[in-house]
């Protein structure tokens, strides 16, 4: 199924996404997602543009001193405050764009400290689309992507024996949803799950009790994909018991971009040590569900 298309934007000016014809062409109709590519949060300038017309800025001291603007320190920057946060309401902006406070932030990015990122882009609109993000950018190195797929077949699977019933797991009856959320890993991460005495790279084992199926299938898309695209994928997994089916149960799990400056709404994003923030659905064959949030040591926890 459709889950594209996304776009990559190179050196795109920030101010051009405060512009009065972006907010009323992509923010005002419809939901409009920007964040930048090749960029380290702990390390770099990060931006991200939220559907609800936020616009949220992750910036160096330096830049941050520059730029002029109203912000916040990272809650992540220990003692010495290194990186600051600032939010822009581009919505609330759009009201009165003849406002001082637009005037400021269109002349910190136009003239005072000019910004430029990679910028990965993608626009949801339920309506016509009377214009296309590679219209609209038509003057920078603009290109079109869709999600890569990628599909497989792993065969004779040890799997974890789950009741919807039990997150906690029943001794020699069901395994626990924590237990289910690491064997996952293991399984997207190809690990070995015999625990076998030569095997110096990992010693883990599947949760017991635990059942062999011949066949599982496996699909990965990777990509800028949007909550919308996510909710789709979402609801044909829960069709796929309207009839019967084997298989006991299946998953949709989602990874956040390790480096972008916010996670769960708002919240601001860390990266620590691996930039974390993720979830899980677990759907079950008689329409229960398991919803799995984690999150890195910097991080909010999950609402």
């Amino acid at each position: 199924m459709q889950t594209g298309p996304y776009y990559f934007v190179k050196n795109l000016p920030l101010h051009e996404l405060i512009t009065p014809e972006f907010i009323s062409t992509f923010i005002k109709k419809g939901s409009c997602y920007a964040l930048t590519c090749n960029t380290n949060i702990d390390e770099d300038n990060t931006v991200a543009l939220l559907p609800n017309g936020k616009l949220i800025l992750s910036l160096d001291k330096d830049t941050y001193e520059e730029t002029g603007l109203q912000g916040h320190p990272s809650q992540f920057s220990g003692r010495k405050i290194m990186k600051f946060i600032v939010s822009i309401d581009l919505m609330e902006l759009s009201l009165n764009l003849d406002s001082k406070k637009y005037e400021r932030i269109s002349w910190s990015f136009k003239e005072k400290k000019p910004l430029k990122f990679d910028f990965l882009l993608a626009w949801h609109n339920t309506g016509s689309e009377e214009s296309t993000m590679m219209s609209y950018f038509s003057k920078y190195q603009i290109q079109e992507h869709q999600p890569k797929v990628a599909l497989s077949t792993v065969r004779d699977l040890q799997c974890p024996v789950l009741q919807s019933s039990e997150l906690e797991g029943a001794p020699e009856v069901s395994c626990q949803a924590l237990e289910l959320f690491d064997w996952l890993g293991a399984v997207f991460s190809n690990v070995s799950l015999n625990n076998e005495p030569n095997n110096f790279i990992s010693t883990y084992c599947c949760p017991q009790p635990s059942t062999v199926v011949a066949k599982a299938y496996l699909c990965t898309i990777t990509g800028f994909i949007l909550p919308e695209k996510i909710c789709l994928l979402l609801e044909h997994l829960c069709h796929y018991f309207d009839e019967l089916k084997l298989a006991p149960w299946v998953t949709l799990s989602v990874q956040g971009f390790a480096d972008s400056p916010v996670s769960w709404g708002k919240n601001e994003h860390g990266f620590w040590k691996g930039g974390e923030h993720l979830y899980n659905f677990v759907i079950f064959n008689n329409q229960d569900y398991w919803l799995q949030m984690a999150v890195g040591a910097n991080d909010h926890c999950p609402p």
